[in-house]
């Protein structure tokens, strides 16, 4: 009885982790177990990023809606967290379209050709 009570109390006082899920926009639910993730204060535009440095794929949180970013550099994503303006940072070299409307970063798999 007494091994049972300890191991009772071993598991309502273990400090769970419980796993984040996000809904990532054009993709549906995303676990963000292999992201590191930060909340961003000084934006208006951009209010959390997080970046899988495995796989080079960065979630950012944009009014409120996730949207990912695929095979984008470890150095574009500390330059985005360190611009002046992350806002026009992320527009100018992150979110520019493309002729895709897909940006240098888009996730479409396979990339649309450009023709110019």
């Amino acid at each position: 009885m007494t091994r049972l009570a300890f191991i009772l109390a071993l598991i309502f006082t273990a400090n769970w982790q419980e796993a984040e899920t996000v809904d990532v926009k054009d993709r549906g639910p995303v676990d963000l177990k292999a992201y590191n993730c930060q909340d961003v204060t000084r934006s208006s535009v951009i209010s959390r990023v997080c970046y899988d440095t495995e796989n080079r794929r960065m979630l950012v949180q944009r009014h409120a809606v996730y949207h990912q970013y695929c095979d984008l550099p470890k150095d574009t994503l500390d330059a985005l967290l360190n611009a002046h303006s992350m806002g026009q940072f992320f527009n100018a070299n992150i979110m520019t379209a493309g002729r895709d409307g897909n940006g240098p970063y888009g996730c479409r798999t396979p990339k649309v050709p450009s023709y110019q």
